[in-house]
């Protein structure tokens, strides 16, 4: 584990917080009786407690929404983004089974961020010239280390700066993903001693729906995620060469 300044302590309300999100998705029915409910289709009163704890930015822009859909059909660089994912593999596995996260919804968070990135934000002149909130592989910015305990509240500058570049390191940067969601996890009290599996339970495609959701902040990710969670070529390269395995984690 890497670190930046002291650790601190999470807020003892965030161990304590109620698992509402479960009961409030099993109170959720579905317009046809015993249809499974969708994951991704968050109550108001859902999307309330998230913004009151967390913050959202609702939906994405329709104009974004079709250029995200654009980029997505364009082969090329799906195969150069299958590619880079390939490489983290190790990584994605190592962070996940320490925390207990899926895999799967860390490589689709991978696969979406590191398909959409913006030209040059991965270079150190860019983050360096302040241009960009957010760097590295997963995208996270200076404030998941403070909320982490890996960077001090009152950071100087240089420090931030440093932490900056330090998110552009592959490995710091799974790493740090992967404790996001074990964060999170644990702040919403979901299950922290298991995988959580879309395909399981449906509060569980429900707590992943959320995770995703929390990590992009906009109302469409979470739909875009769980389907890359089901992409045969992902599923590939995170199970590939892994024994005993009966039936893809999803």
């Amino acid at each position: 584990m890497w670190m930046l300044g002291a650790r601190r302590q999470l807020p003892a309300a965030a161990s304590s917080s109620p698992s509402w999100i479960y009961s409030v998705q099993l109170r959720h029915s579905s317009p046809l009786e015993g249809q499974r409910p969708d994951p991704v289709d968050f109550t108001a009163e859902e999307l309330r407690e998230l913004n009151r704890r967390f913050g959202v930015h609702g939906p994405q822009p329709k104009i974004a929404q079709l250029f995200t859909e654009g980029l997505d059909q364009l082969q090329p660089l799906r195969n150069h983004t299958l590619s880079r994912l390939e490489e983290l593999r190790p990584l994605i596995l190592h962070h996940s089974a320490r925390h207990h996260i899926n895999p799967m919804l860390v490589a689709a968070v991978l696969f979406d961020e590191m398909q959409h990135a913006k030209p040059g934000e991965d270079s150190a002149l860019a983050v360096r010239s302040g241009l960009f909130q957010t760097q590295g592989p997963a995208q996270l910015s200076v404030g998941e280390l403070v909320k982490q305990g890996l960077l001090p509240d009152n950071a100087t500058p240089e420090q931030i700066q440093e932490a900056r570049l330090q998110l552009l390191d592959p490995e710091h940067n799974v790493e740090l993903l992967v404790g996001k969601f074990a964060r999170l996890s644990k702040s919403l009290r979901f299950s922290t001693g298991r995988l959580l599996m879309a395909s399981g339970q449906p509060r569980d495609a429900k707590a992943l729906a959320t995770l995703a959701y929390l990590h992009n902040g906009k109302l469409d990710y979470p739909a875009r995620v769980l389907r890359y969670m089901q992409d045969p070529a992902l599923h590939e390269i995170i199970y590939t060469n892994r024994q005993g395995l009966t039936s893809p984690l999803i």
